[in-house]
């Protein structure tokens, strides 16, 4: 399949120029997409995108993420109902070195389609507002400009628009020219609110340099129940590992419902129509197994945070239904047990001789009293860690505890509670 051939069948078209795929067939393309940098990390709703430029890679085409740090500065309205707050220059440059390192994950940098980084910092803040004004401005209409959606319905909605928002097209259409011409790039990609930001820039290459650009977008992803996709109860599901743990990251994909995995695997995966179609078989044939969702999380994850954090995130999934905790960290395991019951008790109780494990399990809720704690030593349905405990005078120290600040108590195989030294 050709490229728009995969985009097609995966899901991933919303709409695109006249003649785009005989543009693209032609010959190798330069094609870019835009990164705002409103924090140091994109999301998972930024996968899709990210996901078009590894595809149009492996088509033969160049990519090109094209970081905001002039457009950052000023704020993307497309989409928005509310202004956004302005940010400094300095937010703006850690956030670009954020996502910069972010998409080296996903793209190849080396060989004959390497792909390339760029900022429009690097031209916006070159040009002056008069040049601006004369070169960019002089190409656009009131009435152009209004007819656009995403500036539509803000300008009738009871926050309006400021000058400074409206003038965002403007800026997204010069970097398409500028790019056009520097770097012979003739392709704009993004999100189906970016297409009048994307048709400005195609109608300025016309216009300012008589030439040829073309654009393609890409749906707003929902879950069946219509919920805007990447939001969660916690919050957004971030790439970076120190906003969204790679433990975290690779539940949210397990926790897909079965009404979402395979257009997810489409969408967010470089699975090919037979894989893809054999876990749709088990999702209809194994309804609730989930092991669509298992390749799912375990292929986002692997590519978004490497093999071995997805290998520790399943051993630490696993730990929820009785797997092993050794080689869990205590961060690790005061995440898996988020939920589960928990006690925090002075680390010095815990020196010398220690605390018994029956007023521990007591004092954790796992038993009623330590009558009943004794019966559940005896009959084998208690665990410290790894360890069943086999003698009711079992006392607990600081060496019981994971990385000296976490003890994990386990009665039969449902049960935990999480005793936190502190």
């Amino acid at each position: 399949m050709t490229f728009l051939d995969d985009l097609d069948w995966r899901g991933a078209i919303a709409d695109q120029t006249p003649d785009l795929a005989e543009h693209l067939a032609q010959a190798p393309r330069a094609v870019y997409c835009g990164f705002d940098p409103t924090a140091d990390s994109l999301h998972v709703g930024s996968l899709l995108p990210v996901m078009a430029l590894a595809r149009l890679q492996r088509a033969g085409h160049t990519p090109v993420a094209l970081v905001g740090g002039g457009t950052g500065l000023i704020g993307d309205p497309s989409g928005k109902r509310a202004e956004r707050t302005l940010q400094t220059a300095d937010q703006v440059e850690a956030h670009v070195a954020g996502i910069r390192r972010q998409l080296e994950r996903f793209l190849d940098f080396e060989g004959p389609t390497a792909a390339r980084m760029v900022n429009n910092a690097d031209w916006l803040g070159q040009i002056s507002f008069i040049d601006f004004l004369r070169d960019v401005g002089k190409h656009f209409t009131i009435g152009y400009m209004t007819a656009k959606e995403s500036v539509k319905r803000r300008v009738e909605s009871e926050i309006g628009l400021s000058f400074t928002e409206f003038s965002y097209m403007l800026l997204q259409a010069y970097d398409f020219l500028v790019l056009y011409g520097r770097d012979n790039v003739t392709v704009q990609i993004g999100g189906s609110d970016q297409w009048g930001n994307i048709t400005a820039g195609t109608d300025l290459v016309r216009r300012a340099a008589g030439g040829k650009a073309h654009g393609l977008v890409m749906p707003l992803v929902t879950n069946a129940s219509g919920t805007k996709f990447g939001k969660t109860e916690a919050g957004t599901v971030w790439l970076d590992a120190e906003r969204t743990s790679p433990y975290r990251f690779y539940q949210f994909w397990l926790g897909v419902d079965d009404a979402d995995v395979v257009s997810y695997l489409k969408l967010f995966t470089h699975l090919g129509a037979d894989e893809v179609a054999a876990l749709a078989d088990q999702v209809d044939e194994r309804p609730g197994a989930r092991d669509a969702q298992r390749a799912l999380a375990r292929a986002v994850t692997t590519m978004v945070h490497g093999e071995e954090a997805t290998e520790a995130a399943e051993r630490t999934g696993r730990v929820l239904f009785g797997g092993d905790v050794a080689g869990l960290s205590a961060a690790a395991l005061a995440e898996v047990f988020e939920e589960a019951p928990s006690l925090d008790v002075p680390a010095a109780r815990f020196e010398g001789e220690g605390v018994g494990v029956l007023d521990v399990l007591v004092e954790a809720g796992l038993a009623a009293s330590k009558g009943e704690a004794r019966r559940l030593v005896k009959g084998g349905g208690v665990r410290i860690g790894d360890e069943k405990v086999a003698d009711d005078a079992r006392q607990l120290t600081a060496a019981d505890a994971v990385d000296g600040a976490v003890i994990v108590l386990r009665k039969g195989k449902k049960s935990v509670a999480v005793v936190r030294l502190s």
